[in-house]
């Protein structure tokens, strides 16, 4: 050893001293709550062990590598040990203190029943408006690929969306290209080209589901959130019968008439395009955070599909056409409930939940 020898040497002593200390108290606490205090006194952010690390930086480099190894040892050993002695406690300890009464009623359940979401039961509602119109509910997978997300929807290859700021791509399929690039869906509208090639048309139907984005969230963004889409495809299809249907789905979901405008929109996988807004129906139409205070809110995109979307579904864009329409679904839910801010609904908090139970 190097002259600091005596220094690692008391160093190993008191190491010695305490990890005697631990092991005794590890191997004789009787409850689970004492074992607690000893993990706390040992490992804690303020242990002895800790404490006692800390002082390693007064060493040369190769006696840090004795100590360092001898205390890692010492911090290992003690850790089996709680965890045995963990065992041990839960095994024998009893689930109950003091004397048990089998005749006494149980205790009633805090908040009263259970309930669905209120995306789940919106989108419930949904399911059977459109299914009172004849269209079929259907369901695709949440990891997609390249190919159905972005090249079968039209999407030009140097297009933002298919960059990692914007979608998750999977790893260890970065570098691929079409259907071995994997990625959590960004949108619904990949489903409705499996559908297609699935089906003879003319057909209509809806796919509800979870999307992904990789965005930063705020009151009206969220990086995981529902959306609703609808498609129908026949020969012959009005660009206005999607202006006509979201008003239907909207007075249906809401109960009254709900106020919408229709504008030009742009998306790769329609031609033309447009967007649908509504009255913020938390203000009014007055202006709050959850409309950043323009008395409106983009709630359904949408459009007929581009020609090349229909060639990519297996079908003829000489011979059919058709209209999607792409609900925000958490957004709509904010509207009839008059919540502000989209983040309550994912965060699992009881207080708000319980509201709709």
């Amino acid at each position: 050893m190097t002259q600091t020898a005596p220094l690692v040497r008391d160093f190993l002593d008191r190491l010695a001293n305490l990890r005697e200390q631990a092991m005794h108290a590890a191997t004789t606490v009787e409850t689970t709550g004492e074992l607690t205090q000893v993990r706390r006194r040992f490992l804690g952010r303020s242990g002895e062990l800790l404490g006692l690390r800390r002082t390693i930086g007064a060493f040369s480099s190769a006696d840090r590598r004795v100590v360092g190894a001898a205390l890692g040892d010492a911090q290992s050993e003690l850790e089996r040990t709680l965890a045995r002695r963990e065992e041990q406690l839960l095994e024998s300890e009893p689930a109950l203190t003091g004397p048990f009464d089998v005749t006494l009623p149980g205790l009633p359940v805090s908040g009263g029943s259970g309930g669905l979401h209120p995306t789940t039961q919106l989108m419930y509602d949904l399911n059977d408006a459109f299914t009172a119109l004849n269209f079929e509910v259907y369901e695709g997978a949440e990891i997609s690929s390249e190919l159905y997300e972005f090249d079968h929807l039209n999407f030009p290859a140097d297009h933002p969306a298919r960059e990692s700021m914007d979608t998750y791509w999977l790893t260890g399929s970065e570098t691929a290209t079409g259907p071995r690039r994997l990625c959590l869906r960004p949108h619904l509208t990949g489903a409705s080209i499996r559908y297609m090639r699935e089906h003879e048309p003319p057909f209509r139907f809806v796919y509800p589901g979870r999307v992904y984005r990789n965005e930063s969230t705020d009151a009206r963004h969220e990086r995981a959130f529902y959306q609703y889409e609808v498609l129908i495809v026949d020969r012959h299809v009005p660009l206005a019968a999607g202006k006509f249907l979201v008003d239907t789905v909207l007075d249906t979901v809401f109960g009254r008439h709900v106020v919408t405008r229709m504008r030009t929109g742009f998306f790769p996988f329609v031609e033309p395009g447009f967007e649908i807004d509504m009255l913020c129906q938390v203000c009014g139409g007055q202006g709050c955070r959850t409309c950043h205070q323009v008395g409106w809110l983009e709630v359904m995109p949408g459009g007929a599909p581009h020609p090349n979307v229909l060639r990519a579904g297996g079908l003829d864009p000489d011979e059919w056409t058709g209209c999607y329409v792409n609900i925000g679904l958490d957004r709509l839910v904010m509207m009839r409930y008059g919540i502000d801010d989209v983040r309550l609904m994912h965060s699992g908090d009881l207080r708000f939940l319980t509201q709709f139970a």
